[in-house]
């Protein structure tokens, strides 16, 4: 079997290929981290992966780094100054709904669970291995994205539709879809 990345990457986009080769699929368990990485696939919805890669470090410029207390502090004075941002995606909705997001996920933990807690508490902390041959024959959404979708609407969360959490679930390793022939395929 010959050894070569997914697909989808890009090899001639290096942050592209930087982002598949250290973070895509790797399990993440920092609140942080993991609201940064719904943060991006939110921003996805209906535009190319590249555009919200590559804006990622204005982002989190823009958003303090994904500081859950911090960017659960913004008002609508900061949506407005975002919007002017010509470096991020200036998206009202979106926008506030990071906003919306980091207030859910601190409204989480202040229950006394963190936000990883909750979110692999769906996998049973394990990563689910799909065994991709040809990632074209991946889903856009899955049984557990829907689940996980209607479970984190619930809680509060925005802009968490079925297509978009399954990006985000295989963002943080939480579904591994890296094609079998693929180096970083944990075996």
């Amino acid at each position: 079997m010959t050894s070569k990345r997914c697909q989808w990457v890009d090899e001639k986009d290096a942050l592209m290929v930087q982002y598949h080769d250290t973070e895509w699929g790797h399990p993440e368990h920092r609140d942080q981290k993991l609201f940064e990485l719904l943060s991006l696939e939110t921003y996805q919805a209906g535009l190319s992966w590249r555009t919200v890669l590559h804006k990622r470090q204005a982002f989190r410029q823009a958003f303090a780094n994904y500081d859950l207390e911090q960017v659960a502090q913004y008002t609508e004075a900061n949506i407005e100054q975002l919007m002017q941002d010509v470096t991020i995606i200036r998206n009202r909705l979106k926008l506030q709904a990071t906003i919306n997001n980091a207030q859910a996920i601190l409204a989480l933990q202040q229950s006394g669970q963190t936000f990883d807690q909750w979110l692999w508490s769906f996998v049973d902390n394990q990563t689910i291995d799909h065994h991709v041959i040809n990632y074209q024959d991946v889903p856009a959404k899955d049984d557990l994205a829907t689940s996980v979708s209607k479970a984190m609407k619930k809680i509060g969360l925005k802009f968490v539709g079925p297509v978009t959490i399954y990006s985000f679930l295989q963002a943080a390793g939480l579904i591994n879809d890296h094609e079998m022939t693929c180096p970083y395929h944990k075996k």
